[in-house]
């Protein structure tokens, strides 16, 4: 039995937002419709280590150094802390309750939590690894997103169908909007000027103005949109549809889906390589990632990965991703392909840790976002 199913009875969250998160299909009886490398060199596109954490992890975000990955524990209550030069947990720091989403500021400092359970964000000190605030939100926050330069965090809230803007430099609520049923996914553009938020319970993504925080367009894409994410170059929104087993790629020049990538089973997590030359989806009923090579939107890959995965995230360079999976409480390590034109380089065949240089991913915050899961500087990967 898919170990989520324990994750209904938790508060008082109804059938309804579980209905909308994970985008599960009956068939697959998913209730929630969601160390280090060796010296030897590793094949790309493979599993190079597997990371126990926190019971039941889902949410995934890397640091904007690549020296640690967060990884939230929605039945845990806490975010393991990963260091990524020996692939081990160095910390475990305790949260709100049910978190979800999380996303890393652009300078480091800080980490946000979406906890589902408690409807609260709470706000982590990277330098202590202690949480220093709590932020009452709605009800079932899931998604979180930050910024590029950091001084906001939206927040999706599946129960009370809208999204709040939280000021980071005191931590309250400045702002809320409505966007459609069951908003759960969130990104920022890398220019932080719109944000696309995945609303699952009526198959479409709402375009936001973060100038005024209102909804310019709404783009319908497939049934039950899971997360979402943002390319490098802001051109290109990439939605994981949970129901229909695909991804939808949309134009951000003129807001329409351009393509449709059919993917593995229940499609949930979604993150775009740093050169954006990859968009990896984890599939929750398919214990596997599918990789989709942006030029031409064809999957040209798929990597099985743990049990259930959810949430993925690239390092800087993008040499590595890190995927969470929920029913082995496990995070799986891949080898990725970084490809320039015809060249790819594998990177299995580096050594180390960490991550050298600077971009961003998986949806510019919170389910592979720039702003959440970018990443800057360290070594090896």
């Amino acid at each position: 039995m898919n170990r989520l199913s324990g994750f209904r009875g938790r508060g008082t969250v109804g059938g309804r937002a579980t209905r909308l998160i994970l985008g599960v299909t009956a068939a697959s009886a998913m209730v929630l419709g969601m160390v280090g490398i060796g010296a030897g060199a590793a094949a790309a596109g493979t599993v190079i280590d597997t990371i126990p954490v926190g019971d039941v992890p889902l949410g995934v975000a890397v640091s904007p150094d690549g020296s640690r990955v967060y990884v939230s524990n929605v039945i845990g209550d806490s975010v393991s802390v990963i260091d990524t030069l020996t692939n081990s947990v160095v910390d475990t720091v305790a949260v709100g309750d049910g978190p979800f989403g999380v996303a890393v500021s652009p300078d480091g400092s800080r980490v946000y939590t979406a906890n589902s359970q408690g409807n609260s964000v709470s706000v982590i000190d990277t330098g202590t690894n202690a949480v220093i605030d709590t932020v009452v939100v709605g009800v079932f926050p899931i998604g979180v997103a930050v910024t590029p330069d950091g001084s906001h965090v939206y927040v999706t809230n599946v129960s009370s169908d809208n999204v709040m803007v939280i000021e980071t430099a005191g931590n309250t609520v400045d702002d809320t909007f409505v966007t459609q049923d069951g908003p759960n996914g969130v990104a920022v553009s890398p220019d932080g000027s719109r944000v696309y938020v995945s609303n699952a319970g009526s198959a479409s993504v709402s375009v936001v103005e973060t100038a005024g925080n209102t909804v310019v367009d709404t783009v319908s894409v497939g049934v039950s949109p899971q997360f979402v994410a943002v390319s490098p170059g802001g051109s290109r929104v990439y939605v994981a549809n949970g129901i229909d087993d695909s991804v939808s790629v949309i134009s951000t020049f003129t807001n329409s889906v351009v393509d449709t990538v059919t993917v593995g089973d229940n499609p949930n997590g979604v993150a775009v390589s740093p050169d954006g030359s990859r968009v990896y989806v984890t599939n929750v009923g398919g214990d596997s990632v599918s990789v989709i090579a942006t030029l031409g939107n064809t999957v040209v890959e798929t990597i099985p990965v743990g049990g259930s995965p959810a949430g993925v995230a690239f390092t800087p360079f993008g040499f590595r991703a890190y995927v969470a999976n929920p029913d082995d409480d496990t995070v799986s390590v891949i080898a990725v392909n970084r490809c320039s034109g015809s060249l790819c380089i594998g990177a299995g065949s580096l050594v180390g840790g960490g991550s050298t240089g600077s971009g961003g991913t998986g949806s510019l915050a919170g389910g592979g976002s720039l702003a959440g899961a970018g990443s800057t500087g360290s070594a090896g990967s």
